[in-house]
């Protein structure tokens, strides 16, 4: 997967594509300095967490860009965003989701909303670059308020 990407940003030079160009080289730099500062290796594991963190990080930025009523930007990172999701694995659809939650509460058995952390530690290797983990999470809360 990192080939991939490395070979995408010689095409997008080739190509004059600056926005595919820029939004791979930040997450390939963001690999290298992740590979260098936590001495790991570079896995399709890792950068499906600097990708999915890339793809938080631009979904904070529309927020604050719709405060500010900025159309441009928030169209420019929502391709960012389209472009950052091809290099995803396939994202999970809603039931595929709901029969993980079901399977993690039926093997923690949580009581209470203090048993989250519990429950994520179960779920998260399973939907981690799957699913958008913080709608993830709202389900999850959601759950343990109708207990």
């Amino acid at each position: 997967m990192y080939d991939k990407i490395k070979n995408d940003i010689v095409n997008a030079l080739k190509e004059k594509d600056t926005l595919k160009l820029q939004t791979l080289r930040g997450v390939k730099g963001e690999v290298d300095l992740e590979h260098i500062n936590k001495k790991v290796e570079i896995t399709d594991e890792l950068l499906i967490n600097v990708i999915s963190h890339q793809i938080k990080t631009r979904r904070e930025s529309i927020i604050e860009f719709e405060k500010g009523k900025r159309d441009d930007l928030i169209s420019k990172t929502n391709e960012e965003i389209t472009l950052l999701q091809t290099y995803l694995p396939k994202q999970l659809d809603e039931d595929e989701i709901n029969k993980i939650l079901d399977e993690a509460f039926d093997k923690v058995k949580p009581s209470s909303s203090k048993d989250m952390g519990l429950i994520m530690k179960e779920i998260t290797p399973l939907l981690k670059g799957k699913a958008d983990m913080s709608h993830v999470s709202s389900l999850i809360k959601e759950r343990l308020a109708n207990l």
